[in-house]
């Protein structure tokens, strides 16, 4: 299995500390945030990552080099000055993610989750992590019903997406239907979200997840990446 982290992000909301350093690689408990992602995809065995860059692009490859150090390949998906969210940013690694099922994780996210506890293929078109709602986002992404299925209708209590699923590429086949003409980045590259392609497949009943219970945290502000450090240093 493939995976791609999403690493394109501008950072707004972690400045200064994202004014010369992209927020996947700034460091918590000793490393980039990336690499303990990059170490779990490992151990998960996970051979071949996709990393999209967008911000400050060049430092990825210069901090990460091609992988080896963590037995992967690492392999970088530029997209231009301008990030193509994240259904873009999907859309515009499919040559390197291939046409089998691909893991996907947050870049900003930091987590002990283990990823070789997900389907190596998902029964519908993904299967995504939810977690506790944070302080941050109290009212919740989605709805788990007891068949472990995703809905968006918000009849009952909802979860936070983590930023962890499986994705068939076949999921963005409908891009078009869905998104209609989204902006564009650079090369008349698509920009689009790939949330309302989840809630269309939701919809369909196409859409499987879990709830994962253990520490998950969106390194969203400076202030939550210190707290992050604390909790780490006390691990440690």
């Amino acid at each position: 299995m493939k995976a791609l982290v999403f690493a394109a992000g501008l950072g707004e909301r972690m400045r200064p500390l994202t004014e010369h350093t992209p927020k996947p690689l700034l460091r918590a408990g000793g490393k980039p945030l990336i690499a303990w992602h990059l170490e779990r995809l490992a151990a998960a065995g996970v051979r071949d990552v996709v990393v999209n860059t967008s911000w400050l692009a060049p430092q990825f490859p210069a901090t990460l080099g091609d992988g080896s150090r963590w037995n992967l390949r690492l392999h970088y998906a530029y997209e231009g000055p301008t990030p193509l969210e994240t259904g873009g940013g999907m859309l515009n690694a499919l040559p390197l993610l291939g046409e089998a099922p691909f893991l996907v994780v947050n870049g900003d996210i930091w987590t002990d989750f283990d990823f070789a506890s997900l389907p190596r293929e998902p029964q519908g078109e993904a299967h995504l992590v939810l977690v506790d709602n944070p302080p941050q986002h109290p009212q919740g992404d989605y709805r788990l019903d007891a068949h472990g299925r995703l809905h968006h209708d918000r009849h009952g209590p909802c979860l936070t997406y983590a930023g962890i699923g499986i994705y068939r590429p076949s999921l963005l086949a409908a891009w078009r239907e869905v998104i209609g003409e989204p902006p564009r980045g650079d090369h008349d590259r698509p920009r689009f979200s790939v949330v309302p392609l989840q809630k269309h497949h939701m919809a369909q009943g196409r859409i499987s997840g879990q709830h994962y219970r253990g520490h998950w945290t969106d390194v969203g502000t400076p202030q939550r990446l210190q707290a992050l450090e604390t909790t780490l240093r006390d691990r440690l």
